[in-house]
């Protein structure tokens, strides 16, 4: 049994698929991964001994390139610039991933939209299974929830019907992603498509998150099977000098925005509303590049660090709610604050403050004054407790169930 996994996107979208990769090789089939090509996630394949087969381009640089383009643009143009960006990642995923496919049974598609969509016409060419994989409810429709508002797309006035909301989605995504896809159908002598969110999405859909913390209703309106998180088992140790730090005093907060370039006054002001707690602060790089901001001791910088072992040792992980650091926090019992940013981020800040875990921070841009509050909240005693409670409900096997399902699925045809 032969599988290609695929995503693009950040660390939060390429570790769970490497995690699920792990667990497929381990049952017996053959995997090959496909993943931006930036150092870190060649690493993480490493790791975990599957076969890396590299996207269209490093992640960051994409990023960096994007950003570029959109501050030169006018918020008129920003949703063709976003047609234009899906145009061209479809095309160089496509081409960069057709040949990986060969010999394949099924490949599952996890990631941006676009990227999904060059796996999906992979998958129908080679006629194999496809299979589509996210890592939060929002993502799918459902009377549950409001799907995302795209820039230039905004949701109809006054319409409170979810139902009719997620009707409304399709024609958005047709608008944003349908010229990409249908272009590309087209230069290969396919039928263009009238309904692009469905011919990605598939059916069902493998919902890689963790019930407790994003649980799924049943909907009539698409079929998920939901597995728990998938999550890279990480045994390595902790840096000499953090583990010094960590012993010198009473437990520290943790502060990292992971791949979202926050500006460096989040950093600050996270900072100094730490020490007014009385607490020391760790303080993750990631892409925004944060460090301490002064030579005091109570400080420490890090760059990638294993969470698994450092969340257990902090009194609160404050940031920006990737699902991926999100439920690492919440499996490890940490409160958390959370700063939420952009797509699924505000999702999971209301999850943390709705099981009482944490404090979800109003809007994008925290200040002195915002985060001491949701510190007070985050380091209050009972929220601690709640924390540590909901630790044991976290399941740790979402990449084993997801893997099994997978195989069972693949065998039986």
């Amino acid at each position: 049994m032969r599988i290609l996994l695929s995503t693009y996107g950040s660390r939060g979208d390429v570790e769970p698929v490497v995690a699920l990769g792990e667990r497929l090789q381990a049952l017996g089939a053959e995997v090959q991964v496909s993943v931006p090509g930036d150092e870190e996630f060649a690493t993480l394949c490493s790791r975990a001994g599957v076969e890396l087969v590299l996207a269209f381009a490093p992640v960051r640089e994409w990023v960096k390139e994007m950003i570029r383009r959109s501050s030169a643009a006018s918020p008129e143009s920003r949703a063709k610039l976003i047609s234009g960006q899906a145009a061209e990642i479809v095309a160089r995923q496509y081409d960069a991933l057709m040949a990986a496919a060969e010999g394949c049974d099924a490949v599952v598609a996890c990631g941006l939209l676009p990227s999904c969509a060059a796996v999906r016409l992979i998958a129908e060419q080679r006629g194999i299974r496809y299979i589509l994989g996210t890592f939060c409810p929002v993502w799918l429709p459902s009377a549950h929830n409001r799907p995302h508002e795209y820039p230039g797309h905004p949701l109809p006035a006054g319409v409170t019907d979810n139902r009719a909301l997620w009707d409304h989605d399709i024609a958005t995504k047709n608008a944003l992603f349908g010229g990409a896809i249908n272009g590309l159908r087209a230069s290969l002598g396919l039928h263009p498509l009238d309904n692009v969110r469905d011919y990605v999405f598939g059916d069902p859909v493998l919902l890689a998150c963790d019930p407790t913390l994003g649980p799924w209703p049943p909907s009539d309106l698409i079929e998920a099977m939901q597995t728990g998180a998938w999550i890279l088992a990480d045994e390595r140790p902790l840096p000499d000098g953090l583990e010094v730090f960590l012993d010198a005093g009473s437990p520290p907060v943790y502060v990292g925005f992971g791949s979202i370039a926050v500006a460096s006054e989040a950093g600050r002001a996270a900072i100094e509303a730490i020490r007014a707690r009385g607490r020391r602060t760790i303080i993750a790089h990631g892409w925004a590049e944060l460090g301490p901001i002064d030579d005091r001791d109570d400080c420490f910088a890090v760059g990638d660090v294993n969470q698994q072992a450092l969340f257990g040792r902090v009194a609160a992980a404050m940031h920006h709610g990737g699902a991926g650091t999100t439920a690492a926090a919440a499996r490890a019992g940490a409160p958390q604050v959370v700063v939420p940013q952009i797509g699924d981020q505000p999702y999971w800040a209301r999850r943390v403050a709705e099981l009482g875990i944490g404090a979800a921070h109003d809007g994008p841009t925290p200040t002195f004054a915002s985060l001491s509050v949701a510190l007070e909240t985050a380091l209050a005693p009972e929220t601690g407790v709640r924390a540590r409670a909901l630790a044991r409900l976290i399941r740790a096997d979402g990449a084993e169930v997801a893997a099994k399902w997978l195989v069972d699925v693949l065998s039986r045809r």
